[in-house]
């Protein structure tokens, strides 16, 4: 463990949202490389737990706890210091760590708005209530978000993809674990 880091368990809903690009400036601060195009929970998170990449040099192992004093938009990227990283040598020696944060730590989402994270591994069903597969990833076209489903049809293995847009998905519904659109499966 590098010093100044607390050792840590991750917590059991750690979400990865990111990783630590390289030191900035002299004082301790660091570059983040968000995972998010709006890394709103890197900012609401006064907590982050760091991992070492799984390539590369290895600066320390397991699970660190590091306290944010703050984090910012700088540029085109994000900046961060903490109060266990007190200069750029400190800083340097973070360079890969992976970021997690508790998934319980991130703003509140609003009305008909979606974590990626929480649509992963829901059921997608369709008006006639054909399953058409489960929320494997999601991708981000530019004019629109595209949910990408594992399905079967006909006893064979299909991917299925389906805009994520008010036209095509009826409802969400995370409590009971489904998204209801308006697609059918041979399209």
């Amino acid at each position: 463990m590098l010093p100044g880091l607390e050792a840590a368990d991750l917590p059991s809903d750690a979400i990865e949202v990111g990783r630590i690009n390289d030191a900035w400036g002299i004082k301790g601060w660091f570059k983040v490389l968000p995972y998010s195009a709006d890394p709103e929970a890197l900012f609401s998170s006064k907590r982050w737990f760091l991992m070492p990449t799984e390539k590369g040099a290895k600066t320390f192992s397991g699970v660190a706890r590091l306290a944010i004093k703050e984090a910012k938009v700088h540029s085109d990227g994000v900046v961060a210091s903490a109060h266990e990283v007190d200069d750029r040598n400190a800083a340097e020696a973070l360079r890969g760590a992976r970021i997690f944060i508790a998934r319980s730590s991130f703003p509140t989402a609003e009305t008909n708005e979606y974590y990626w994270v929480d649509l992963i591994g829901l059921s997608v069903v369709n008006r006639e209530a054909v399953m058409l597969g489960t929320v494997k990833e999601l991708l981000a076209t530019g004019a629109q978000t595209v949910l990408v489903m594992d399905g079967e049809q006909d006893g064979k293995a299909v991917e299925r993809m389906i805009p994520f847009v008010s036209v095509y998905v009826d409802e969400v519904d995370l409590k009971g674990g489904r998204i209801l659109v308006d697609w059918q499966p041979d399209y």
